[in-house]
């Protein structure tokens, strides 16, 4: 049995304030993720309790800061320094700050949003009058080849 999976979207300014509550009710630090959109950042902090997973999630401008919350989890620096290197998100505060130095890559933040190429929506194919769309080619095929 698996348990729906609420994702939470939270303003920037409320983070630490949500993710201190958390703290006090008990909750463990799982994972902090990051996405990189068209023209923003989605950061996704998860956390667990009893086996129930909560999410937090922000969004951000490339240009935006966002607070570390390593003051509260201890062990979120390295997700935070890991941000930063690979996209490029400017997180403030960070315990134990690496500065840009945790990862050597060939590229310097391989996911930020200029160096990410993401794939464009899939067109759809115009049926020309009186054309069958391919899917319903191929069933015929396939019809044909089992007489």
């Amino acid at each position: 049995m698996s348990e729906l999976q609420d994702i939470v979207h939270v303003e920037k300014r409320d983070l630490v304030g949500i993710v201190a509550q958390f703290f006090a009710e008990g909750y463990r630090l799982v994972q902090v993720g990051c996405s990189t959109l068209p023209s923003a950042y989605e950061l996704t902090y998860s956390f667990d309790r009893e086996n129930r997973l909560r999410h937090q999630r922000i969004t951000m401008a490339q240009d935006e800061e966002v607070p570390s919350i390593s003051v509260i989890y201890p062990s979120a620096f390295l997700y935070e320094n890991e941000i930063h290197d690979l996209f490029g998100v400017n997180i403030t505060n960070i315990a134990v700050d690496y500065r840009g130095m945790l990862y050597q890559t060939a590229l310097s933040t391989p996911f930020s949003i200029g160096n990410v190429k993401l794939p464009e929506t899939p067109k759809q194919k115009s049926i020309a009058h009186g054309e069958k769309p391919e899917t319903v080619k191929v069933e015929a095929e396939e019809a044909g080849k089992k007489e």
